[in-house]
Formats: C-alpha cells, structure tokens, sequence
C-alpha cells in the first residue's frame, strides 16, 4: 500500500489539473463504447423488469417518463408519496467488474436515471474508498475532465475548491486517481444514464430536466481508512453539501470479501454472527454464501437504521470486509446530522443484493454486492 505522499495538501500550490483516464477500460469492463452502451443497456432493462415485476421490490424506476404529480400539494411535496414515489437522493452501489456487479449496480443507477428526469440532480458526490493508498482523511479528485467511453464527465471545480477551502480535504494526484477503481467503475454508469437522458426525447415530457443534463458536474472524493470520529467529522462537514437540492450523491462499496485471499473466513475461522440485536442469526445455516449473506444483511439493516454507531459497533464485532465501510459511515453520519437539524430526512432501502459466486467450500471464495436507495421523505410519519 502506498503513502500520503501521493496527495497534495490544501495549504500547498495546488496542482495542475488533468483529464482522469479511464484507466480500467478493457479490463475491468470494455473500451468499445458500443459494447459498453449495450451492457449497460441490457443491465438497466433488466433491473427496470424486475423492480416492476416483483411486488417486494421497491418499483424505483414506474414513472421513468414523468415525474409523480397526483395529489402534490403545490409546493412539490406530498406526505401522501410512496416511498418508490419520492425523490431519490443517494445510492450505495457496488465497483466491481461488470460481469459480476453491474447487474446488481444498475438497480441503484435506476434511482439516479430518476432524479434525473425530475430535474433533481445538478451535481454527483462520489464517495469511494482508496484500496492502495494509505490516507489519513479524505481527499478530492485534481482532475478537469472524468474520462470514459460512452461520455466524458466534467468534475465540479466551485465544489472542489469550496472542500479545499476548509483545509480538510487534500487532493488526488493523476496516479492515484487512475489506479482506484472504486470511483471509476462508477462513471460508465453515470455516464450512461446522462447520455440517454440527453438524448432520448422520451424523457422531455414537460420535464426540462434533459435539457439541463450537459451542466451536470461530479466530484469524486476519496475516503481514507479513517477513525469511527473522523467519520462523525467529515459527515457533519459534508451534510450541508450532500443535502442541498441538486446534489445527487453515490457511495461505492462492496460488500462481504470472503476466503483465505482476503483473510476472511468466517465461521471457520469464528462465527460472528451472534452479535447480538439487529437480525436474528441462524445458527443452523448449512452453506457458507447462506451464512455471508446473513452477515451482510445484518451490516445493511444497520445502514437503513441510519445509526452510524450501530454500524461502527456491527463492524467492529463482525469485522465484515465491506470495503467501503468509511464512505459509508460519512455517509450514514451526514444523513443524521441532516435528520437532527431539520435540513432533510431520508429512507433508505437495499433493493438488490448478489454474490459472485455460491461459496459451499474453504476453497471458494466470493465478493458481495448490494444496492441500496435512499430517498427524500417530507413528513417522518410516511407510510411504509
């Protein structure tokens, strides 16, 4: 893992500014934007037919034409709105390759296609953890442009300059930036559902929110291996920022890294499971992807709770390799500074989970995948 030296710190000569590569292109998903728009395409298509379909799924994407206007109020709110009826405000979705995420990805990146076309959405927050280098805090992108097959995406300088101003955060250099995939299996996604929201007049609909899509900035931010107080730190910073109207915001995690590739083997190694509240552990489970899903469910009952706490504690008992963990809890603690202070109130709910592969054997091993949505309520007594 490499150092702090990789980053540039607020109080020194802020560096010059570069086109971010997409330097995992043909090889964590494809270079030809044709096959890429494609995958994608298919990805989206799927998810739309089985949130539809599946009455205990949240249908995230019914009103993909038009945003919901029965029984509005007049002031754009309705405490009468399904919680599949209101406005999407974050997602948590997994960075893996394609071929084993993006199923599970384009679950979530149907909430963002939404808030697009309700004219919800003039910038993206990235939140990603840093797999290879060590980093003490939270740094922002350096680059000008976010480069990816399908449509090249402008970052937001006023925003990066406004984090850089509190002398908190540092700043990414060229390689640091292009060698995290975190962040930039993200941007195809993002990438996508901008395009066609540009592009296809099915979305016009009296919604001028198509025509405001080539404004849209995104600012990826990486957070490092901070403490359970530097999350609390950071969320408070950022709440203000992720709760105002246009700021549409993605966490980047995966969720369970099991087998002796990753020193994770539990119940072989010791059971976590009886941790006591939350879910209810089973301890008869036969198979070991039973068990890691139970596990990770557990973990994602803690993030729909919305008590960073309660997560760090879940963590620290399960020692559950979510990757993502320290974007999750800046996250998590944002949202209940935002709920405590009146500024906004979310719910948020898993809408999809997976496994790249059924782990039966010690000799298996598997990563996990989950997406959740959180979306904005008006009034703390919405029903269910």
């Amino acid at each position: 893992m490499g150092s702090m030296g990789s980053f540039s710190s607020s109080s020194r000569k802020e560096p010059e500014s570069y086109t971010r590569r997409a330097h995992h292109a043909g090889s964590w998903y494809t270079s030809s934007a044709s096959e890429l728009d494609s995958m994608l395409t298919t990805f989206l298509e799927d998810a739309h037919a089985a949130a539809s379909s599946d009455l205990s799924t949240p249908a995230t994407c019914q009103n993909m034409t038009q945003p919901p206007s029965s029984s509005d109020n007049g002031n754009g709110t309705n405490e009468f709105l399904s919680w599949s009826e209101m406005m999407p405000r974050s997602v948590v979705v997994p960075h893996a390759g394609f071929s084993y995420s993006g199923p599970t990805a384009a679950h979530a990146y149907l909430a963002l296609r939404e808030a697009v076309i309700m004219g919800g959405v003039s910038r993206i927050v990235v939140l990603h953890p840093s797999h290879h280098i060590r980093l003490d805090g939270c740094a922002v992108s350096g680059a000008s442009t976010l480069e990816n097959p399908l449509r090249n995406l402008p970052v937001d300088e006023e925003l990066r300059q406004e984090l850089l101003a509190t002398g908190h955060f540092q700043t990414m250099d060229r390689h640091v930036d292009e060698q995290e995939h975190s962040g930039e299996m993200q941007y195809p996604f993002i990438a996508k559902v901008l395009l066609d929201a540009s592009s296809s007049s099915s979305y016009s609909n009296g919604n001028l929110a198509h025509k405001n899509v080539d404004s849209i900035t995104v600012l990826p931010i990486m957070v490092g291996g901070i403490s359970v107080s530097q999350e609390a730190f950071y969320g408070r910073l950022l709440a203000p920022i992720l709760a105002k109207d246009g700021t549409f915001t993605v966490i980047s995690s995966d969720f369970c890294h099991w087998g002796s590739r990753f020193g994770y083997s539990p119940p072989r190694d010791r059971d976590y499971r009886n941790l006591g509240g939350g879910r209810v552990a089973d301890l008869a489970m036969e198979e070991i992807y039973e068990y890691i899903e139970q596990l990770d469910r557990m973990g994602m009952d803690h993030i729909q709770m919305q008590n960073p706490g309660a997560f760090a504690e879940y963590l620290k008992r399960s020692k559950n390799t979510i990757c993502g963990r320290h974007p999750i809890a800046v996250w998590l603690n944002a949202t209940k500074v935002n709920k405590e202070n009146g500024t906004e109130n979310v719910e948020i709910k898993f809408v999809q989970y997976a496994q790249s592969s059924q782990v039966k054997s010690t000799r298996d091993s598997s990563v996990s995948y989950a997406s959740a949505i959180a979306r904005k309520t008006e009034n703390t007594n919405l029903p269910n």
